[in-house]
């Protein structure tokens, strides 16, 4: 087999394991896999955002994975190992599948746009854009774009600091597509300078305790849900024709 055919057969493979991983462990919240090889075999690094239920009780939901990954997708040895994202809310993929499942529950898509991007700037993005198109209102299929903060758009440093993802969500019109781009100040380039209002002790106090307060998921599903409980308190006018009734 040459190397082209090769390249084209793994990056499949690839492909194929992702959408395998993004079903089999979505309550984990899953961002992305990482695989390399090693002398003794083939190291598998998962990014979720609960580790504990991709390990199980007793570590039997590693052992399945593991066998599953063999077996199914040919890897030699898989030795699986699990990275917990400690912001999710600041990852492209996590949040893409949090507000693909919203919609997907019969969140109006701006309400859940307009929600998603409260929560990426709350968790100190720099700045985010939201875009949803396809069949969103009528037959007719069109798209919506939603920003908040400063986002680069082009060029090197926009391929440092903006991680980007999309998904697909199932509706009885159509698919819609969804892509958030998350800007994230961490990672900006020295010549740029952020200017802001400096979190006060007192301020950090309340927020702490506030996020304490809340309620704690603990899956994907059920972290969803909860949003959708807050988002049905906002006030936000979904369709602007009804701001002349």
């Amino acid at each position: 087999m040459s190397a082209v055919k090769n390249v084209i057969k793994d990056n499949y493979n690839m492909m194929l394991l992702k959408d395998y991983l993004r079903e089999s462990i979505k309550e984990a919240g899953f961002s992305h896999v990482e695989i390399s090889k090693t002398p003794t075999g083939t190291r598998v690094v998962l990014h979720v955002t609960r580790p504990g239920i991709v390990i199980g009780r007793k570590g039997t939901g590693i052992r399945e994975l593991t066998e599953k990954l063999e077996k199914s997708f040919g890897l030699k040895s898989p030795q699986i190992a699990v990275n917990e994202i400690t912001q999710p809310e600041l990852t492209a993929s996590v949040m893409c599948n949090r507000l693909a499942q919203l919609i997907e529950r019969g969140t109006a898509f701006r309400r859940a746009t307009m929600w998603t991007l409260q929560q990426i700037m709350n968790a100190g993005a720099m700045g985010v854009q939201i875009t949803v198109s396809g069949k969103l209102r009528g037959d007719r299929s069109s798209f919506e774009k939603h920003s908040l903060g400063v986002l680069p758009r082009a060029g090197h440093s926009a391929s440092i600091i903006v991680d980007e993802d999309t998904a697909p969500i199932p509706t009885p019109m159509g698919y819609i597509g969804v892509r958030i781009r998350i800007a994230r100040k961490e990672r900006y380039i020295p010549e740029f300078e952020l200017k802001g209002k400096k979190e006060t002790k007192e301020e950090r106090e309340l927020r702490i305790a506030r996020e304490e307060s809340e309620r704690i998921a603990r899956t994907e599903s059920e972290q969803v849900k909860l949003d959708q409980e807050k988002i049905e308190q906002m006030d936000i006018i979904d369709d602007p024709e009804e701001k002349l009734k």
